[in-house]
């Protein structure tokens, strides 16, 4: 039992040996980038805009294909319905190959006049959105409840429509049965 055991644990050994060592065959799950290496992905790629929807990657490599190699080109698409956003990422092998596809900018692509930029890198914990909570717009309102019942019946709501910061805990004793 115990040499069968020990026979056990040298083939896992062996195994787990030859996992590390050899490349995962084909597309066996997501390669994991380092941020240096996705910025120098970055430098080496463009955005491409008003893309038309029915455009495939084989198209838009060959539309670019005069800039440089292309490595890698990414149509993005739209997660609930599948459909293509308009838009496509593509990754050149060398960087001058970035400034020769610009002069492509405003040039037509099935059609459309596509948009050309260098692509941007994000940088985590950085957003291009404001999308913080207004924390001083909107105060605890002390009001009876006449008077809150009048401006109810007025037409006039005070209560801030979207998403409302509340602090720690709701402050308004008003009752909405909806």
């Amino acid at each position: 039992m115990e040499e069968e055991a020990e026979k056990l644990k040298e083939l896992q050994n062996e195994e787990e040996k030859k996992m590390n060592m050899s490349p995962p065959p084909g597309n066996a799950g997501p390669v994991i980038m380092s941020i240096e290496e996705k910025m120098e992905a970055d430098a080496r790629s463009i955005y491409v805009g008003n893309v038309d929807y029915g455009a495939t990657a084989e198209e838009l490599e060959a539309h670019f294909h005069g800039c440089g190699s292309v490595n890698h080109v990414t149509i993005l698409c739209d997660k609930f319905s599948g459909h293509p956003k308009g838009f496509a990422y593509i990754e050149f092998s060398d960087k001058e190959s970035v400034r020769t596809s610009l002069t492509l900018d405003e040039s037509l692509f099935r059609g459309r006049q596509i948009k050309v930029i260098p692509k941007r890198t994000n940088r985590p914990g950085i957003s291009t959105t404001d999308r913080g909570f207004p924390r001083a717009r909107y105060r605890a309102q002390t009001t009876n409840y006449n008077s809150s019942r009048a401006r109810f019946y007025s037409g006039f709501n005070s209560r801030p429509r979207g998403h409302v910061y509340r602090g720690r805990a709701r402050e308004t004793s008003w009752y909405s049965p909806y």
